[in-house]
């Protein structure tokens, strides 16, 4: 039986959500954008500023922004892949929100990250630690730009 997939992303900047539409396009998924209530502006952003949303936000372990839209089925699905950019060396906590807002009891979780200057690290497994249940979890890779030999090989081992 073929799994019912479902590719979940934030993205900041475009590159994660064009790299997510490509994985479902592959995969044959649906694809889903994670989108915050209040968006994030580019002052926001600003990792330089320990005074910005980002900032502020990562520096606080419980911070849990607010998501816009929800998946109405997740139970029709058997593979959640769930695309990031890395930010502070792991997932934003808009992604631990969604992980903390549905039973994944019986599912796959298949991460991915896009990052301008780190890799995974930390983030695949620190993701663990907000969902609870039988979840069957993939090892996250690193995915910068729509690749689509790279992305067949890699679903391939996951799916």
């Amino acid at each position: 039986m073929a799994k019912k997939v479902l590719v979940a992303v934030y993205s900041a900047s475009g590159v994660t959500k064009r790299v997510g539409e490509e994985i479902a396009r592959i995969s044959g998924g649906d694809f889903h954008e994670i989108m915050p209530k209040e968006i994030y502006t580019k002052e926001d952003l600003n990792w330089m500023n320990k005074k910005s949303r980002s900032s502020v936000e990562m520096n606080n372990p419980s911070a849990r922004p607010e998501i816009a839209n929800k998946v109405s089925d997740m139970d029709s699905y058997d593979a959640v892949i769930i695309g990031f950019p890395i930010w502070w060396g792991v997932a934003p906590r808009i992604i631990e929100t969604f992980l903390e807002s549905y039973d994944f009891s019986g599912k796959t979780i298949i991460p991915f990250c896009t990052s301008g200057g780190s890799g995974v690290g930390r983030s695949d497994t620190e993701l663990h630690k907000n969902v609870s249940g039988d979840v069957r979890w993939a090892k996250g890779v690193q995915i910068n730009r729509p690749n689509e030999a790279k992305i067949k090989k890699w679903l391939d081992k996951v799916l």
